[in-house]
């Protein structure tokens, strides 16, 4: 059974989707890639909301987990753009900020779910398997 920072990796999703990751950290972009490629995914990452939108555009990913807070376009942005081009896109929004979404009631902008970070492997995969359900 492998370990991969620190978390037991021993049920790898059943349905496999090709997902776009967007963080300006290069290591969370890593991180949750190694996390989804386990489970079977297909992943693409980008540094920032104009390099995520080349790739959208590109290709096609059944869904897309953007941070929130990022230079030049925050994910509220890059959501709003995404969802003029295919409103149906299924998008998880990752942030350190999820209280001010879920408590002050913020509009999200057509995103399907609020993950709060630092999240955990499970709050990952809960989330996936919320949103694709």
């Amino acid at each position: 059974m492998p370990i991969v920072f620190g978390f037991k990796m021993d049920e790898p999703a059943k349905a496999k989707y090709q997902i776009l990751v967007v963080d300006d950290e290069p290591t969370v972009c890593k991180a949750i890639q190694m996390m989804l490629h386990f489970y079977g995914h297909e992943v693409q990452t980008a540094g920032d909301g104009v390099a995520a939108l080349a790739l959208f555009e590109a290709g096609h990913f059944d869904l897309v987990i953007t941070d929130y807070l990022m230079p030049e376009m925050r994910g509220d942005q890059l959501v709003a753009h995404i969802k003029k081009r295919r409103p149906a896109q299924h998008i998880i929004l990752a942030t350190a900020f999820a209280e001010d979404f879920l408590l002050y009631g913020k509009p999200t902008g057509g995103v399907d779910h609020v993950l709060t970070k630092p999240f955990s492997l499970e709050d990952l995969r809960t989330a996936i398997e919320k949103v694709m359900a």
